[in-house]
């Protein structure tokens, strides 16, 4: 657990793809305006992470809701819910069908009108032009991303990516800039215009998230920014996917 700003904290985790490289996994902590706290994303957290949780929000009573914002990240709901099981359980259609049986909230966060229940605290954008869910499981490209409207802190599961090197070699070898999903071409909506709206969507949030200190990334890292540095490296992003969106409007305009 790590305090990134005077109401925000990040957890990060272990996710072995085959039981044998660990890619990492996120869970962040904001408290609300009132006092109380909200929870981004669900994740298993250690023993030491748990009990810090615990006592920073009354054994998970002051917890209001978890909020669970990447359809694929569904493995520690169920831990989650356990560490509040009084909280609001919030998720994607995705999450309210791969685990049926928690107690989930009737919307979902995709859902304009639930994000704004809490628009006193968090902002939230999902990519316009992309399939939230696609037919093929591999394809993770589109989320909701969330800002703290306090400290400005981006939490993002990847649709926005940062490279990091595993284990040790993290603390001697530079992460990556932010950079799209490899699999952005997959999660474009099979229509005319998916590519163009895409690209407006990128440059107004380079523009409207302006001032960025720091992003939360699944899978691998904590990425701190300079000052103009999110504008810079999302606007860099749209550029390194330039080809990906020109294929997409070759074949559907």
């Amino acid at each position: 657990m790590e305090q990134l700003a005077d109401k925000f904290w990040n957890f990060r985790g272990i996710f072995k793809i085959g039981g044998l490289i660990d890619v990492g996994t996120q869970m962040s902590l904001v408290r609300r305006a009132n006092g109380r706290f909200l929870l981004i994303d669900s994740y298993s957290a250690t023993d030491s992470d748990k009990q810090s949780l615990l006592a920073l929000t009354d054994n998970g009573t002051a917890v209001d809701a978890i909020i669970n914002v990447h359809p694929f990240h569904t493995l520690h709901c169920r831990v989650a819910h356990h560490l509040a099981p009084h909280a609001r359980l919030i998720g994607t259609r995705r999450h309210r069908e791969q685990v049926p049986e928690l107690p989930w909230e009737g919307g979902v966060i995709e859902d304009p009108a639930i994000q704004t229940e809490f628009a006193a605290d968090l902002e939230f954008t999902v990519p316009a032009g992309l399939q939230l869910v696609t037919a093929d499981d591999s394809v993770h490209a589109a989320s909701v991303l969330v800002r703290h409207r306090e400290s400005a802190i981006v939490h993002v599961d990847d649709t926005l990516n940062v490279l990091a090197a595993p284990g040790p070699l993290k603390a001697v070898l530079p992460q990556s800039r932010l950079r799209f999903h490899p699999m952005l071409g997959k999660a474009l909506e099979p229509r005319p215009g998916a590519a163009d709206a895409f690209a407006a969507w990128a440059r107004g949030l380079a523009d409207r998230w302006a001032g960025t200190p720091i992003v939360c990334a699944a899978h691998s890292a904590v990425r701190r920014l300079a000052d103009g540095g999110w504008r810079e490296e999302v606007g860099r992003a749209l550029s390194d996917v330039e080809k990906t969106l020109a294929t997409h409007r070759s074949r559907h305009g």
